[in-house]
Parts: C-alpha cells; structure tokens; sequence
C-alpha cells in the first residue's frame, strides 16, 4: 500500500505549552482516519500543518513526491460568487474554452452529488449546513489524493450528516476527518488515530472502527495500570533492599541504587499519564416538584410568509427528556427559544410553573464575549464562585473544566470551540434549573465530554429539550423526540432511531405497489440442486476451520487479558484478523447449510 505521507516527531507548542509533542504516525492510500483526541489536544492545528497553513516547532513530515491534498476547513467562508463559477475559477483561472467544459462538466458532477439543485446561488448566501457540503465540493474538485475534514457534521441537518456518510463511503477516497460524532466515526472510519498525552508517544493508533478503538483503548489503560502496579511493588522492594543493607560502596549496591531511580521515573511517568482527567458536569436543579412545568398548545411561527411549523403541542415534567430534530430550516431553534420564553409564537399559548427557572444553552456561544480572559469569563464578579452554596475559588472552578491556571489569563478568543463550550456549561452550572433548554450543547465537545455530558443529562431531575446532530446522544438521553418537516404539525416520536426511519422513508419517493399477474403456489417453486461434491467437501472442512479459529481466538484472548500496555494494541489487531476470518467462515458455513436444507 503506497505511503502518502510520513510524520515524524512532530511538536507544536501554543505559548509556553505543547499541544502534542513527538507524535509519529503514517498515512496510506486507502486509509480512512478518523482524528479524536480532547480539546485542545491540536487537531485541528496539525490539519492546517499538513496543509502549510501552519508550520511545527519542531519535527517534520515527509509526502509522495506530487501528492495532491485538500482541505475542508471547520468555519468555511465564501465570496459573492456563484457557485460552478467559483469551483471552476479556483481550478484554473486563465483557461481555453475546451478547460473551461471540462472544468464545469467535473463542477456540475459534484454539485449534483452533494444534492445542490441551483448551481448558480452565490456561495456566501449559503446557510450552514450547505456551506460545510459546498466546502467539501470545492475541495474535491482539486481531484486530491488525501482529503483533509475538520468536524464535517457540524451544521449539517439528518439529511446532511447521512449524505455525507454514504457519500464518503462510495467515493474511492483517502481522507482523515477530525470528528466528535460517534455514530458517523463509526461509519466511515476504517482507522481511528487519537492525540493524547495519556500514550508515551502522544499518539494511539487502532485499525478499524470506533467502537474496535474503545475496546482496544480500555485494554491499554487496564495494562498500564498493572504496569503501575508492577512498578510500585518492585520499587517497595528495592527502597525496603537499601534501607536495610549497610552502606557499601560496592558496584552491586551503586547498581541497585541507579535501579531504584529508574524505577522511581519510570513509575512517576506511567502515573502522570495514566491520571485520566474529566469533565466534572453536573447541572443544578431547583428540586421542584410540579408535577407539569410547561404546557404548549397549537404552536404556530412563520418566517417570511414561510410556515415553519402549526398545531405544535409540547408538555414538559420532571424526567421529560424531549429531542427537537429536523431539517435546517424547519424552526428547530425557534421552537426552543419559544418554549424557553425568547420569542413569541404567532398563535398558540405558553403556559408555564409559577416561578419556573430555566437555563438556556446557545448554539453560536454569543453567552461569552471573545475579548474576556478565561478567568473573567468563568467568574465575572470576583475571585470566588457559588455552586450550590458552596464557595469555590476560580482556581479550583477551572479544574473541574479541565483548565489549567496557567490559562486563566488567557482570552476567550484565543481557546478553541470544545473549550468555549466548556466555559458555557460552566456558568449554566451555576444556575439552579426546573428545565434545560439545550441547542447543539456538544458542537466542538471531545468525546470524553460528551460522554460526561450523556451521564449528567441522564441524572437531572427536571425536564430536558435538546436539539443536538449528536445520534448517539440522542439516542441514550431523549424518551420522546419531536420531528418537524414531516408536515406542517410536529410529530412525536418515541426515539431518535424511530425518528430516522420516518424521515428516510419521507425523503424518497414511495414506490408504486405493482399487482402480481398471479399468484405463486408453493408447488411451482423450483428446489435447490443438491450440494456438488465440492461443497459437500468444503462444507466439512469449514465446521473444522471455524473450531480452530475460535481456539485461537481464546488463546489470544489470554494473552491480552495478561499484556502490558505495550502489546495490548497489537495482539487486539492480531485479535480483530481472526474475528474477520471467523465471521467470513461462518457466513460461508451458513450459506451452505441453507443450501443443502434447501435441497432436501
């Protein structure tokens, strides 16, 4: 498999402080990463380095001689220019009229791909979810060889996150995508590379899926920690040997000595590392007990003589967990600041719990002015904030966000989406809530956060509405879901994969119901041949092929259980070999039985 690019020892620092430092990994023709790593980890710094747009500290990288890469970047912004016109001139400025057709034949191909109708819409007047579509056009009509994705699914409606699934999944790409989206990493991926100053080399790298990483992920922590284990009990020993052996200046005794301090290093680095820190999120609720909060009836909004949605009834309660989903432009975040009391609705009545308290989550982060320090911004008043009646100063505040102190003079600006994200949840934290009203609380949020987030929405007491592109999150946390689009009236459904099912149903066109020109009696159905002498042989050799797999498989199972960190990561690839041979062999021993029965 050729190598696209090589990087080697790559550092970054950001002020005083590595973003990652020494990471080495490659990439091939055929691979398709997914990048995760926390916030602020540099994920989106090393896209722009493998682009140019920014350069390393220190380290280099190494690519095929006249590798074409493209880049979609994270916030895309375009000018007042249509779009095939756009495509064609960022290709070739000066061109015959012979370039000039065949640019525009390969522009109208991926347009047409990516489900734009009018080519002709000026590029800055798309909203945002079509400008990441139109972004990954643009970079694809570069005809690159690696493509490069900074959080794709971020904006994108259902329709948008499933186009770009399936699309990617044809297409014959090599691309690394930096993406929190579980569902969809576990989609496209068929390589997972994280950055994390857990691993000694900064970086983990899992072939296959994101579920095949996290399994593989929790069997090097388990082996670390009886690495750490290990280390600790060897060096009791050593520190017990010196204390009781007189003092010698022997070279045994020197020997021991060195040992016992490289040990002592060798132990403080796997506990530096293994000290897996995580968001401390726990909402506060205001521990009423109104039986109903808030009851709304015969909703209505139009937006420029446009029905958004009508008739829309929504009752929340204590343990109420209500996802809102729809297209872009169905009044998603209209309905939710209508619940929440942001704007009035054209006709329909609000009614709402005496006293109700309510937090309120914005999707653009407009909460935190860009020009606060991170300090500021996380406790405006002074140097102390009240959590629940406690007093708790700044300091310690940011710890529970995973900010270190050094950065508390740092602007908001400077900090990266995950990280704003962050310092809202904060502050909301502080709020005592009935109901959360929450609008794409997990755009830019690490994984770990999300899972944390997942954790804490499951255990408030009050009433949820959430919108989020988050399937996954939707999925676990939402006991009712609320589609808009479908028609004019809401809909409930009862779970986001419910939900998913509708809309794909509604967005095809249905297929005529075509009457059979007669009936098929049982009679007329034509047997199976009998299995040749061939399959009859094969059929045999497969029960035994199968038996011995699965006894490799546990042997290499023993082995795992009893690895270090170290080896973990490649007996799990060894592992996921077999389980692939395995599932191939039975699927074949299926086929064939059903065949042989069919026969008989």
């Amino acid at each position: 498999m050729t190598t696209f690019l090589s990087i080697h020892s790559l550092t970054k620092f950001y002020g005083s402080q590595p973003l990652f430092k020494n990471i080495s990994f490659t990439i091939s023709q055929g691979d398709r990463i997914g990048l995760i790593g926390p916030n602020g980890a540099g994920k989106s710094t090393l896209l722009k380095i493998l682009m140019d747009l920014e350069y390393p500290d220190e380290g280099h990288i190494t690519k095929k001689q006249q590798l074409k890469v493209a880049y979609a970047s994270q916030f895309p912004e375009f000018p007042s220019i249509p779009l095939e016109d756009l495509l064609v001139s960022e290709i070739k400025e000066k061109r015959s009229e012979e370039e000039d057709l065949i640019l525009r034949t390969r522009a109208k191909k991926l347009l047409g791909k990516a489900q734009f109708n009018d080519f002709y819409t000026l590029a800055n007047l798309l909203s945002g979810g079509w400008k990441k579509r139109f972004d990954i056009v643009r970079a694809l009509m570069q005809e690159p060889d690696l493509l490069l994705l900074d959080e794709p699914t971020n904006h994108l409606d259902l329709d948008g996150i499933l186009w770009l699934e399936e699309f990617l999944s044809k297409e014959k790409l090599s691309y690394l995508v930096v993406s929190h989206d579980r569902t969809f990493l576990n989609s496209i991926a068929n390589k997972i590379i994280e950055l994390n100053y857990l691993y000694p080399q900064g970086v983990f790298v899992s072939e296959g899926d994101l579920n095949l990483y996290q399994d593989r992920k929790e069997a090097y922590i388990e082996g670390e920690e009886a690495r750490k284990k290990g280390l600790s009990s060897q060096l009791r020993k050593e520190v017990d040997w010196l204390r009781r052996s007189p003092k010698a200046r022997t070279t045994k005794s020197e020997a021991r000595v060195q040992k016992a301090y490289q040990l002592m290093d060798e132990l403080a680095d796997v506990k530096n590392r293994t000290k897996v820190k995580k968001v401390d999120i726990e909402f506060s609720a205001s521990e009423r007990e109104t039986r109903k909060l808030l009851v709304a009836k015969n909703l209505s909004k139009s937006y420029e003589g446009k029905t958004l949605f009508e008739q829309a009834d929504v009752t929340l309660s204590p343990g109420t967990r209500l996802g809102i989903v729809g297209s872009n432009g169905t009044g998603k975040t209209t309905l939710l600041k209508m619940l929440a009391g942001m704007i009035e609705p054209d006709l329909g009545t609000i009614k709402k719990a005496l006293d109700l308290q309510i937090v309120y989550f914005d999707q653009h982060r407009d909460e935190v002015d860009g020009d606060l320090s991170l300090k500021e911004a996380l406790s405006p008043a002074n140097e102390m904030v009240n959590y629940r009646g406690q007093f708790i100063h700044v300091n310690g505040w940011a710890k529970k966000f995973l900010f270190p102190e050094e950065r508390l003079k740092m602007p908001v600006r400077c900090l990266s989406g995950g990280e704003r994200a962050r310092i809202l949840i904060a502050k909301l934290m502080l709020k005592p809530a009935d109901i959360l009203f929450l609008d794409e609380p997990t755009n830019d949020l690490d994984i770990q956060t999300l899972e944390v987030i997942e954790s804490s929405l499951n255990e408030f007491p009050g009433a949820i509405v959430l919108i989020s592109h988050d399937r996954m999150l939707m999925d676990r946390v939402c006991n009712q879901i609320l589609g808009l689009g479908l028609t004019k009236a809401p809909e409930l459904f009862a779970s986001y994969s419910q939900w998913e099912k509708a809309a794909q149903a509604f967005s095809k066109p249905s297929q005529p119901s075509i009457k059979p020109k007669e009936e098929i009696k049982p009679s007329s159905l034509k047997k199976f041949p009998k299995l040749s002498y061939k399959e009859e042989k094969e059929l045999e050799g497969i029960e035994g092929q199968i038996a011995a797999i699965e006894k490799k498989m546990a042997l290499l199972q023993e082995k795992v259980n009893g690895s270090l960190g170290k080896d973990a990561a490649q007996l799990y690839n060894e592992l996921a070999d077999l389980q692939k041979n395995h599932e191939s062999l039975f699927e074949r021993w299926e086929l064939l039985e059903l065949k042989k029965q069919a026969a008989s």
